[in-house]
């Protein structure tokens, strides 16, 4: 009896010194800020290198594909990425998050909570998108027919950005969202420093109103609101870095139209933290040479950074980018070669102050993921070339953010070595 009351002491004590060390842990995990247009972690300058994956959630809803997430995230760590982009919403349709406006399925909601709880496990931070500008996993169109169904008049589904109905529905997510308790890890989302960010929309696109006038409006209102909710993390738009009416001249750096967004004057919100960029030349630019869309990616990541640094003083990420393995002169090695050349740039702009401070591939799967392939799929374990590209960025921007001292650190460098030349 006392050899089993000694064994279950020092368990209990072993117990003790675990659960302590994790609550340690856990104490230093502080939420990603912003300070002089770049990001920061624990007061020292945030770079990293990252990746999408929209299907996690969607994936999670079904526990036997949970390992999914899983090995994704385990890879992803492994090869030094920190921070993934997915969806926190799922509109109607298969695996609904949202059945209806306001009714919500707990089993994929706890599916979310997984995603969470394993990217906390492998010390990878989340930005969270609300909606969907496209019809894939409800989106836009989807909350227009809901307020159909209720008798509204909807025009189009460009009324998502003014019709209060709509609006309402949209507030209502998003408060469903940022308020969620964790049934895992029991923190409430606007809690949770795993998530580095909200994204009010994927790829806002207004066909009514190309000025970006009327997206700007919903953004200011959205993005108010969901500060209303919660201060503590970090707030982004979702988009792509079309330019519009608030300054003509940068329009000839589009690719040849606009989306009714306008990169200059929506970035400029106040709630706003930061700004973003996709960049998909072989798509924006089919049928030009691999030179012509690297020479377009060039000027595309080159304007928004001086425009970042320069006028909106704001942290830049290129939240999407990639090659699809559709296009007709696709080679693995065009991709890698592809891919090394942007994070080169990447790298080049965020060397020179942080603005640049990351960038996120489209997109990572797990083995076994065939019916969610759309080109730009990308598994680490069966592509080692493309991972050690990911993973050799990966540490340079580490690196980088060793390196880096911002005007901050700066002062504080300045005013220690004072105080140790007055020192006796």
């Amino acid at each position: 009896m006392a050899s089993f009351s000694r064994i279950s002491y020092v368990f209990g004590v072993l117990l003790f010194l675990v659960l302590a060390c994790e609550a340690r842990v856990l104490s230093n995990v502080g939420f990603v800020t912003t300070r002089d247009s770049h990001f920061v972690l624990n007061g020292s300058p945030f770079l990293f290198n990252g990746f999408n994956a929209y299907w996690m959630m969607h994936a999670s809803a079904d526990r036997s594909e949970r390992y999914k997430v899983s090995e994704v995230f385990r890879e992803a760590s492994a090869a030094g990425l920190t921070v993934c982009r997915t969806w926190a919403f799922s509109d109607g349709g298969d695996r609904a998050l949202q059945i209806s406006p306001g009714t919500y399925d707990e089993t994929v909601f706890q599916g979310l909570d997984f995603v969470i709880s394993e990217a906390r496990k492998y010390g990878i931070r989340l930005i969270l998108s609300f909606v969907n500008n496209y019809n894939d996993f409800g989106g836009r169109q989807q909350y227009a027919q809901w307020a159909r169904n209720a008798g509204v008049q909807i025009r189009s589904e460009d009324d998502f950005y003014t019709n209060q109905v709509l609006k309402g529905y949209y507030k209502n997510h998003i408060k469903r969202v940022v308020t969620r308790f964790n049934t895992i890890t029991k923190i409430a989302y606007k809690d949770d420093p795993t998530i580095m960010a909200w994204e009010l929309m994927n790829e806002p696109r207004c066909q009514a109103d190309y000025s970006g006038k009327t997206v700007n409006g919903w953004v200011q209102e959205m993005a108010t609101f969901v500060k209303s909710l919660d201060n503590r993390h970090l707030l982004e738009i979702g988009m792509e870095g079309f330019y519009g009416d608030t300054m003509p001249e940068r329009k000839q750096v589009n690719p040849g139209y606009q989306v009714g967004t306008d990169f200059i004057s929506n970035n400029l919100i106040r709630e706003i933290d930061f700004a973003t960029i996709h960049a998909y030349p072989d798509i924006w630019l089919s049928g030009k040479s691999d030179n012509e869309q690297m020479a377009f990616m060039e000027r595309w990541m080159s304007s928004h950074w001086n425009d970042a640094r320069g006028i909106l003083k704001k942290p830049l990420i290129i939240a999407e980018f990639g090659k699809s393995s559709k296009d007709p002169r696709y080679s693995l090695t065009a991709r890698d070669l592809y891919m090394s050349n942007v994070y080169r740039d990447i790298y080049r702009f965020a060397r020179t102050g942080g603005t640049m401070s990351g960038s996120l591939v489209w997109q990572l799967m797990a083995q076994g993921m065939e019916s969610y392939y759309d080109g730009y799929e990308i598994i680490l374990s069966q592509n080692p070339s493309t991972a050690g590209i990911m993973s050799r960025q990966s540490h340079a921007m580490t690196d980088l953010s060793h390196l880096f001292i911002g005007p901050h650190h700066a002062q504080l460098a300045m005013h220690n070595q004072n105080r140790r030349k007055s020192a006796p």
